[in-house]
């Protein structure tokens, strides 16, 4: 059975045109063009996802529902924002964990699809205090394990942890500490970039299940630290 080709070219250059015309009217008059090429594709990727997810173990929701499932609105929220352009220049998906709420600071998969820009990415971006400290204690208390699953990332694909870190160790923590760099940190997350020959090829989502799964022990480790189990 041959392998669906999910994205085209025709969907990043509409990505790529919105980017220059970010504006309402335009946006509706090519409203056509952006459910059928970017949309729609989108959500048969994610409803193809789900089972490749259960199949690795993976306790993450792929649903395809288009208004309240795992595919971010493109719509972008403004009211707080210097920009006020009204839409957002990629598509975006947020795979939470099974036993999290949707919005809640939990362990969680990442798709970002844009021109150029591609990624794929988990674990925790932002997490509130409470959450952060559970982190930082489950570092602190098994280090070795942290290390392992860290060390698995840097060999694979998901190679990099992106966010941002404290200067100084965090009130409480011995400065010595072998994990205490990443004691340091704010974010918990991995990412690994899609060219864009990548995103328009057959191979996508089979390309997707396999940097997934290649987190599944850092985000697990992350989702016992929190008590997601």
């Amino acid at each position: 059975m041959a392998k669906e080709t999910y994205f085209s070219r025709a969907s990043l250059e509409f990505l790529e045109e919105l980017k220059a015309h970010n504006d309402r009217d335009w946006f509706l008059a090519n409203k056509q063009r952006y459910e059928e090429q970017v949309r729609d594709p989108f959500l048969r990727l994610i409803a193809d996802l789900a089972p490749g997810f259960i199949k690795a173990q993976a306790p993450f929701v792929a649903d395809p529902d288009p208004n309240r499932g795992s595919m971010m609105r493109i719509y972008r929220d403004i009211r707080f924002s210097k920009d006020k352009s009204p839409y957002k220049t990629f598509i975006a998906a947020h795979f939470h964990h099974a036993r999290a709420k949707k919005e809640s600071a939990a362990t969680g998969l990442y798709l970002r699809i844009a021109p150029g820009s591609s990624v794929a990415g988990g674990g925790i971006w932002q997490p509130d205090p409470q959450t952060l400290k559970k982190i930082r204690d489950a570092i602190g208390k098994d280090s070795k394990a942290w290390q392992k699953v860290t060390a698995g990332l840097r060999v694979g694909p998901m190679c990099s942890m992106a966010g941002e870190s404290l200067k100084k160790p965090p009130a409480g923590y011995d400065e010595g500490h072998p994990c205490i760099e990443d004691i340091k940190r704010k974010d918990f997350a991995v990412s690994a970039t899609l060219t864009d020959e990548e995103v328009c090829s057959p191979g996508l989502k089979d390309l997707l299940l396999k940097r997934y799964t290649a987190s599944l022990p850092f985000a697990q480790f992350l989702s016992k630290a929190i008590g997601l189990g």
